[in-house]
């Protein structure tokens, strides 16, 4: 499976080094695996004198893609981000520019040649227990040559985000990376040797940053980070943007202890509106991910869903022109074996299917996130609900 994926990361590296240009849009998800995955890209492109432009997008707004396949001839590169929607990507691209998408998000085919999806997923690995999208691009890189083996660290930071541990395609970068000394073992877990790190304490700030930071220019510090190690400023960055987003945590928490979790026979949910004011819309996500674990306020055998406002301007594109929200979905642990053996729909396939025609849905089986027009929010709790009873 791994050879096979080598072959097709071979051939679009051929393509790569035949463009006539050399300039490059890297988009990139703006969780801690996207930073790291926009990290290693960005490093292994600029050695082979690309010059490097970023886009750090929470999702795939449509009217967003339409205009960066527009532009001038460049190269465009989707990181943790776009193989859920490589369907649309390759609509809007329609032969024009070379495209790679390194991603391990559930994938949905291609239409364009020019569009290449290199995803694990396509030779047979699964996104969420054996790679990250760091791991698919630290690959890439690493095939477009070996000097890029120094970067392992951070197919490792950001496969954090995997709770099942370095199994499969990551087990095995993480040997690599033993072997090579860019990490050893310290406790239980690594520490980067360049920069005397945890790879734990690395994941967890960026977290903050591109998240938290997203409108404050944390993503693009991030990735500064992930190449050159933390800062002091930085590090003091981080503590007000955590602290920030535990206050908001702490008020919403005490806001569902009292008034509950609306329900339905399969939901329960809450709407957070502008609470995270400021901040990235990844925060839900991370607060629904949290709200499973509260066992005295949510119920085991139903899906979590969190709404939040999304603001319209974004970082280094521009104002969106419908006023959208955020929906997160979060499996509670009792659902994942139900999900597993095809009982229930995962959450990716659940958010799929309930917006249907009016969303942009991604994520994973246990963990995924839909943005829809504002006036949307009880057509998607209503057909997610009709998606799971037909199931």
């Amino acid at each position: 499976m791994m050879e096979a994926f080598q072959s097709k990361a071979r051939t679009a590296i051929d393509v790569l080094k035949e463009a006539s240009t050399k300039r490059a849009l890297i988009i990139f998800h703006d969780d801690a695996d996207g930073l790291c995955s926009a990290a290693i890209t960005k490093v292994a492109l600029e050695r082979e004198g690309f010059q490097i432009s970023l886009l750090c997008l929470e999702k795939l707004y449509s009217e967003i893609i339409q205009d960066v396949h527009a532009k001038d001839e460049r190269i465009i590169f989707y990181v943790d981000i776009g193989s859920s929607h490589a369907d649309m990507i390759s609509e809007f691209n329609n032969g024009r520019s070379l495209t790679i998408i390194l991603d391990h998000h559930d994938p949905k085919p291609s239409k364009d040649p020019k569009v290449l999806d290199l995803n694990l997923e396509h030779f047979g690995f699964k996104g969420e227990t054996d790679f990250s999208g760091a791991t698919c691009c630290y690959l890439f890189a690493r095939t477009l040559s070996e000097i890029n083996v120094d970067l392992s660290y951070l197919a490792l930071v950001g496969s954090l985000e995997i709770p099942e541990g370095f199994r499969a395609v990551n087990e095995t970068v993480l040997e690599e990376a033993l072997k090579n000394r860019i990490i050893q073992k310290k406790g239980k877990s690594f520490e980067i040797t360049r920069f005397k790190m945890n790879i734990d304490a690395l994941f967890s700030k960026l977290q903050i940053l591109g998240a938290a930071g997203y409108y404050e220019g944390g993503p693009e510090l991030g990735i500064k980070t992930c190449i050159s190690g933390l800062s002091r400023e930085t590090e003091e960055k981080i503590d007000v943007l955590e602290n920030k987003r535990k206050e908001v945590n702490r008020r919403l928490l005490g806001r569902l202890y009292r008034e509950r979790l609306r329900e339905t026979k399969h939901i329960q949910w809450f709407d957070a509106g502008d609470m995270y004011a400021g901040m990235g819309t990844k925060v839900i996500g991370q607060f629904c991910s949290f709200l499973s674990y509260q066992t005295r306020l949510v119920k085991p055998n139903k899906y979590i869903l969190g709404y939040v406002n999304v603001p319209p301007e974004i970082p280094k594109w521009g104002k969106l022109k419908e006023s959208y929200v955020k929906a997160s979905v979060r499996t509670p642990k009792l659902m994942q074996s139900l999900i597993d053996n095809g009982k229930l729909p995962g959450a990716v396939n659940l958010l799929d299917k309930a917006s249907e025609g009016f969303g942009i849905a991604d994520g994973h089986q246990y963990a995924a996130s839909v943005i829809v027009p504002a006036d949307k929010k009880q057509a998607l709790i209503e057909n997610a609900e009709k998606t799971v009873s037909k199931n």
